[in-house]
């Protein structure tokens, strides 16, 4: 069955929020970018994405282009941002029309698991430290902050909340009666409109189109400075390591997800993006595991989540921010970090020393520098040990 509708398919719906969220938030707010444009594109990607690949279908945020845009946001304009998103609409549509990206066929397994070790890594850590402690930003709002600087017992009332939604998770993460993750992020959601009385009101919109029109200098920097640093990335965990978690999944029924679909897929998207004043966009197996490990088994995962951001975008407009603003980084940081956890099991099936060591070393290049190099060393490293030229 390729759609079901029911509340494993809802749970597992909401379990990539961890990644998304924080980022969109960060563009939006403190990049400038569309919060209209960029909601509408998320939600018309997941449920295009589920239509056409009938299995559940990460959509997340480009994470080199928006965490460096968020990082600079001082320098990084939203122009720049929407340049970003066309160069990679444009080079991942090349790579799929043409069949270029075919060549990810001779990317060994022992490099696949090692983006997928370096991912659910990258993960687990960004998941520990919003439990610990919200992020300092411009965009979380002041109760969270509160929360941190009260003390129960010797411990951060945020904290307690952390330890309490991860035990519930971790308790009742098999149980077909209890979706976990849903109860958690109903609960956030409720605190947060409890403590931080968002200002929501209803107003109707549509996405603009172009709203904002790149100069030539914001082509050419974001070509360098956020298209090609993400490239590796894409094609790495977007791409390579997507389609074999899929298949690894879902069996025979994911026999659309192939390297040419994947990269058609995002290039459209991030097309789109440029048009509706959006975020880049891809796919990525972090989401994929975190979908999957909190329910969602059809493509109606798709279509529930999709719904839900198609709705705050044409519903709320303006003001749609204000609602993903009242969810608790906390429940974030559970649900990034049970994600992670799911991920890096994928090493499981890699039994001989040479098989291990590419992951490990790509996993080391990753914390100290980023998983676009860590993809180029990891390919060299383990084609070199294959051809006898390097022995571990």
């Amino acid at each position: 069955m390729s759609f079901r509708f029911n509340r494993q398919e809802a749970a597992g719906a909401i379990g990539d929020l961890g990644t998304l969220v924080p980022l969109a938030l960060g563009v939006i707010l403190l990049n400038g970018v569309s919060a209209t444009g960029t909601f509408f594109m998320i939600g018309l990607f997941y449920i295009l994405s589920g239509i056409y690949f009938r299995v559940p279908t990460p959509v997340q945020p480009m994470k080199v282009i928006t965490a460096y845009a968020i990082a600079n946001y001082t320098v990084v304009s939203s122009g720049m941002v929407y340049a970003g998103a066309l160069w990679m609409g444009l080079i991942l549509l090349l790579l799929g029309v043409t069949g270029l990206i075919s060549l990810s066929r001779h990317v060994p397994k022992s490099v696949v698991r090692g983006v997928q070790l370096g991912v659910g890594t990258l993960l687990m850590l960004r998941g520990i430290d919003f439990m610990l402690s919200p992020p300092a930003a411009e965009y979380v709002p002041a109760y969270q902050h509160e929360l941190a600087s009260l003390s129960i017992g010797g411990i951060s009332a945020y904290v307690l909340i952390s330890l309490a939604a991860l035990l519930f998770i971790l308790l009742t993460l098999d149980s077909r009666r209890v979706p976990s993750a849903l109860v958690v992020l109903l609960a956030g959601f409720a605190m947060g409109y409890v403590l931080y009385h968002p200002p929501l009101s209803l107003s109707p919109a549509l996405p603009q189109p172009l709203q904002a029109l790149p100069t030539r200098q914001e082509f050419v920097a974001a070509l360098f400075m956020l298209a090609l640093p993400q490239l590796p990335m894409t094609v790495g965990n977007a791409i390579v390591a997507q389609q074999e978690l899929a298949r690894s999944y879902f069996g025979s029924r994911a026999e659309k997800v192939t390297w040419r679909s994947l990269s058609i897929s995002q290039g459209l998207a991030n097309l789109g993006a440029f048009m509706f004043s959006a975020m880049p966009m891809c796919h990525g197996a972090g989401g994929l595991a975190a979908h999957y490990r909190f329910g969602a088994r059809t493509a109606g995962n798709n279509i529930i989540i999709g719904s839900f951001f198609l709705g705050i975008a044409l519903l709320f407009g303006r003001y749609s921010v204000e609602v993903l603003r009242m969810l608790p980084f906390s429940v974030l940081g559970v649900l990034l970090f049970i994600a992670g956890a799911e991920l890096m099991t994928m090493l499981r099936d890699l039994h001989t020393k040479e098989e291990l060591y590419v992951p490990m070393v790509m996993l080391g290049i990753t914390l100290a520098s980023n998983l676009g190099w860590a993809f180029a060393v990891g390919l060299v490293l383990a084609l070199l040990i294959e051809r006898r030229i390097v022995r571990v």
